[in-house]
């Protein structure tokens, strides 16, 4: 496998989101948020379950009201994923959170209200080691940057996340994160090109409402991409109109494509063909089915012929060829013939036993970065 990677990440101050470093040098962390009523517990308890499972490390929860903010403790104390709390205006809610154990908060400091407010709110995070994440959102940005710049831009999106940035300057607060999010994709690029080189805290990347699974999954696959690739992010969240759990499962799969982190299967699959032996498609949806569970990295080939077949297959650490009989790889040598019965029950077996073999031998560890990345000042 080709064993260089060229991206040079910006360097940014590191804090914690509960346990989950977010900047400096750790991997770049994974976001969602849940989508049910946060006053239903046992309805939103089971999202961030679902979540955790498919791998988030860090999900967003909605705290609109008090009451929301009374249902966020027991969520809280029913999950292990750390929790950022999503607040607007009342800064009463912001203080009530981070009592019960917000392990972020996620607050625009400009619109909590006057100075005393925002100084409550800061030194609750203070006092108990919270951190604060702004968010700058093209679709809500204040009046009279509207009226400044007559309609949404990235240097409106930089001037407010600066006003904000201030407010907590001011106070002496420095263990906060911030996104500059808009739906454009070179809107959203754009601003936080500019952003990066005027702070040091880390940034959360992210393409609003991107859209539904597959545009939305495209749209942020571009911008989130374009960002990553220059070393631009310390963490992300995929933002679709679908599952929430999607929106984890993409946001790796952006990870893993461009080798910074390497958590679950790679799997690498052909187009499939008139050429194909097997039926490639059905075999490789089937296959991503059974193996979702897997935390390990792990590059598995499934290809459908002989042509393009053997050299991917012999590249992964499991690979199928297509042939008459098809031919297994392991590890870079052919190991087993396989007719087309039962090819998924198979390449599963196989995968879990490499694995487990893995284990047994301790060279194997999951979600680890695939290639080391250089740091830049």
């Amino acid at each position: 496998m080709f064993s260089e990677n060229p991206i040079k990440r910006r360097h940014s101050r590191r804090i914690m989101v509960g346990g989950v470093a977010v900047g400096g040098d750790a991997p770049v962390s994974v976001q969602s948020m849940t989508n049910t009523e946060t006053t239903d517990v046992a309805a939103t308890v089971a999202q961030i379950q679902a979540l955790e499972n498919a791998g988030a490390d860090i999900v967003r929860v909605s705290i609109p009201t008090l009451d929301a903010a009374e249902a966020f403790g027991k969520i809280k104390q029913q999950v292990a994923v750390p929790l950022v709390t999503d607040i607007h205006f009342d800064y009463k809610i912001a203080l009530r959170v981070a009592e019960l154990g917000a392990d972020c908060l996620r607050i625009n400091p400009g619109n909590i209200g006057r100075e005393d407010r925002v100084r409550a709110v800061v030194d609750a995070a203070r006092d108990r080691g919270i951190p604060i994440r702004i968010g700058v959102n093209a679709g809500s940005l204040e009046k009279e940057l509207q009226k400044k710049y007559g309609e949404p831009t990235p240097e409106a999106l930089v001037e407010s996340a600066l006003r904000h940035i201030e407010m907590l300057d001011k106070l002496d607060f420095r263990d906060f994160k911030v996104s500059v999010k808009a739906s454009d994709v070179f809107m959203a690029v754009s601003a936080y090109r500019q952003l990066a080189t005027q702070i040091e805290q880390p940034l959360h990347l992210g393409i609003t409402e991107a859209g539904g699974f597959r545009s939305g999954a495209v749209k942020s696959a571009i911008g989130l991409g374009m960002l990553l690739a220059e070393g631009i992010g310390d963490t992300i969240r995929v933002s679709l109109a679908a599952d929430p759990v999607e929106e984890v499962r993409v946001g790796f799969d952006i990870l893993k494509a461009l080798h910074i982190r390497s958590k679950g299967i790679n799997l690498i699959a052909c187009p499939s063909c008139s050429r194909q032996e097997f039926d490639v498609i059905a075999t490789v949806n089937a296959l991503e089915q059974r193996i979702e569970d897997i935390k390990e990295p792990l590059d598995v080939a499934v290809i459908g012929c002989c042509v393009n077949g053997p050299g991917e297959a012999r590249a992964a650490q499991i690979g199928l060829a297509g042939g008459s009989p098809n031919l297994l790889y392991i590890n870079g040598k052919p190991d087993h013939k396989l007719g087309n019965e039962h090819l998924v029950d198979e390449i599963e077996r196989v995968i879990r036993a490499e694995l487990q073999r893995r284990r047994e031998q301790g060279d194997t560890a999951p979600d680890k970065k695939v290639f080391p990345i250089k740091q830049t000042g």
